[in-house]
C-alpha cells in the first residue's frame, strides 16, 4: 500500500526555443514565425551569447545558423555536446548555402537531427518545431512522474522499515508470555498442543519480520557486516543442529573438508546457512540434506547444499529475486534466498543454484577475508 498517491510534480507550461543567428532580421523574421502561447524564445545574435543563454535556461530546442562569425554553427552544437547542461539538446542547421552531401554530413555529425536550406518553408519550420516542443514536453512530464513514483517507493520502504522494527517488541511479549502459560495451564495435550500453534506461529511471524528488515537494510544501502575471525565449520554445524531441534523429521548431513576458517561476520553467515538448509528442508524429497564445507588451501571457501527434488527451469534465472513467493509457491516471504545472495555478496562471494541429476545444489564461494 502506498503512503502517498505517487502523483506527478507539477510541468512548467513554459517551454523555452532557442535561434541562433548573426543577422537581426532573421532573428525577428524567425521569432515573428514561431511566436506563441507557452513557447518563450530565446534570441542569441552569435555563439557566445548562445552560451551564455544555455546556462541560464533549459531548452526544448536549438534552431543554429550554420554560417556565424567566431563561432560557427558546428563550432557550437560541438560545444553544447561538450556541456552536461546542453548535450541532449536537440540542434536544427539553417543554412542559406547549397545542399552540400559534405557540409550535411558535418553537420549530422556535430549533433544535428535535422538540416534545413534557407529559404525555409513555414509549414516545415513550425512543424518540426511542434514535433521537438511536444517531445520536450512528454520527457519533462515523464521525470516529473519517475519523481514522485521515487518519493513513493522511498517512503514505503521507510515505513517498512519502521513498521518491522516496532514489530519486533509486541512479538517478544507474546513469545514471552506462551513461555509463561506453558507452566502455568493444565498439562492437558489439547491445551499443551494449541500453546505449540502460538509460539510456532509467533516465530515465524519473527522470522518473517527479521527477514524484512534485512531487505529493508539491504535496499536502503545499510547492510553492514562485523568481519572477525571464525570457523564455517562450526557455524554450520550449529546452524545444523538447531534446524535439526526444530524439524526433528529432517535429515541433515555434515561433511567437512580442509580449513573453513575466514573471516567474516558469524551471524550473517549463519543466517546464509540456515536460509539455504532450512529451504533444503522444506523443498527437499526423502533423502538427507547433504551439507558440504570444503576449504582449500588458497582457494576461496566452498559451501554446497543438495538436496532431492527440481527446481523449474523458468524460475533460476530469478530465484534470488526477492518476492518470489509473487509467481512461485512458497511458504515465506520468497525473501530467504534472496537474503542468503546479498549476504554472499557481502563477504565477497557468489551463491548459484542449478539442477543436476534429480537434485538442487545451492553452491556459495566466500573469500577468507572480507574487502
Amino acid at each position: 500500500m502506498n503512503l502517498i498517491e505517487p502523483t506527478s510534480a507539477p510541468v512548467s507550461d513554459r517551454v523555452n526555443l532557442l535561434i541562433v543567428d548573426d543577422v537581426p532580421q532573421n532573428l525577428v523574421a524567425m521569432e515573428a514565425l514561431l511566436r506563441r502561447d507557452g513557447l518563450d524564445i530565446l534570441c542569441a545574435a552569435s555563439g557566445a551569447e548562445a552560451l551564455e543563454l544555455l546556462l541560464e535556461h533549459e531548452v526544448a530546442l536549438a534552431l543554429l545558423d550554420v554560417h556565424m562569425p567566431e563561432i560557427d554553427g558546428f563550432s557550437l552544437a560541438e560545444l553544447m555536446r561538450g556541456s552536461q547542461r546542453s548535450r541532449d539538446v536537440p540542434i536544427i542547421f539553417l543554412t542559406a548555402s547549397p545542399n552540400d552531401p559534405v557540409r550535411a554530413f558535418k553537420g549530422y555529425e556535430s549533433g544535428a537531427v535535422d538540416f534545413l536550406h534557407k529559404p525555409i518553408e513555414p509549414q516545415v519550420i513550425m512543424s518540426k518545431v511542434n514535433v521537438f516542443i511536444e517531445l520536450y514536453q512528454q520527457k519533462q512530464l515523464l521525470k516529473a512522474r519517475n519523481h514522485a513514483l521515487e518519493r513513493a517507493l522511498t517512503l514505503n520502504e521507510t515505513m517498512m522499515a519502521v513498521l518491522t522494527h516496532d514489530l519486533r517488541t509486541p512479538l517478544s511479549a507474546i513469545l514471552l508470555c506462551a513461555d509463561k502459560l506453558s507452566l502455568d495451564v493444565p498439562d492437558e495435550p489439547a491445551v499443551q498442543q494449541t500453546l505449540v500453534h502460538l509460539e510456532n506461529s509467533a516465530q515465524r511471524m519473527a522470522r518473517m519480520v527479521e527477514q524484512l528488515l534485512d531487505f529493508s537494510r539491504i535496499r536502503s544501502g545499510g547492510l553492514r557486516i562485523q568481519p572477525d575471525e571464525c570457523d564455517l565449520a562450526e557455524v554450520a554445524g550449529a546452524v545444523v543442529a538447531e534446524i535439526g531441534r526444530a524439524h526433528p523429521q529432517a535429515r541433515i548431513e555434515l561433511h567437512v573438508e580442509g580449513d573453513t576458517r575466514l573471516q567474516g561476520d558469524p551471524d550473517r553467515l549463519a543466517q546464509l546457512l540456515s536460509n539455504l538448509i532450512g529451504n533444503a528442508v522444506l523443498h527437499g524429497g526423502t533423502a538427507p540434506v547433504q551439507v558440504k564445507v570444503e576449504g582449500a588451501p588458497n582457494e576461496p571457501l566452498r559451501l554446497q547444499v543438495r538436496n532431492d527434488g527440481q527446481i523449474p527451469e523458468a524460475l533460476l534465472p530469478r530465484l534470488f529475486e526477492p518476492f518470489k513467493a509473487s509467481f512461485h509457491d512458497s511458504r515465506g516471504l520468497g525473501l530467504g534466498l534472496f537474503i542468503a545472495h546479498e549476504f554472499a555478496r557481502a563477504h565477497g562471494g557468489t551463491l548459484v543454484a542449478r539442477n543436476l541429476d534429480g537434485e538442487v545444489l545451492f553452491e556459495t564461494r566466500l573469500q577468507r577475508r572480507v574487502r
